[in-house]
């Protein structure tokens, strides 16, 4: 396990995962977010972007959180473990809820600048609806990928207490 992808929703809990996966493996973490956007939630142009991933990617290691559809065939060619948090949108939205109690009006540690955790009806939507419009594609990639590829998809949080205690003991 060298290369992994952390994959789910917003407010799932893939930052919080690769953090404490990386502390028990010792891998480099890689926040997507954080390459991603620029101070003040300005996204970064995807002729910036799919060069960014790309270069990321063929790190020799790494945990790497994030969603961004648009690139998970790049980072799937590189992975070599990939962990979907699957929760419903109830969980996530909980998820995104206590984010905001915890952080809000702050940037967490692994966002830029000025990207302060806020209050957005347009990312409860996106929550709401990752299951229909989101996870679709990301089954579909998993589907794809190459067969050494080792797919984890963890339904709750007490799976991936236990997935976290069976990857970090090996």
């Amino acid at each position: 396990m060298r290369r992994v992808l952390v994959l789910g929703s917003g407010g799932a809990g893939k930052t919080t995962f690769a953090k404490q996966l990386a502390e028990k493996t010792g891998l480099p973490l890689v926040h997507l977010d954080s390459y991603y956007w620029k101070p003040e939630w300005m996204e970064t142009p995807q002729d910036e972007w799919i060069p960014r991933v790309i270069e990321l990617s063929e790190r020799p290691e790494w945990i790497m959180d994030g969603n961004y559809s648009g690139t998970i065939d790049i980072r799937l060619k590189y992975a070599d473990t990939v962990i979907f948090l699957d929760y419903s949108r109830f969980t996530c939205t909980l998820g995104v809820l206590k984010r905001l109690v915890t952080h809000g009006g702050s940037a967490r540690d692994e966002m830029p600048e000025g990207c302060r955790e806020r209050f957005s009806l347009d990312f409860m939507k996106w929550i709401w609806n990752y299951s229909s419009r989101s996870k679709p594609k990301i089954i579909s990639a998993l589907q794809k990928a190459s067969s050494s590829v080792t797919v984890h998809i963890v339904r709750n949080r007490a799976s991936l207490r236990r997935l976290l205690a069976e990857l970090t003991t090996h």
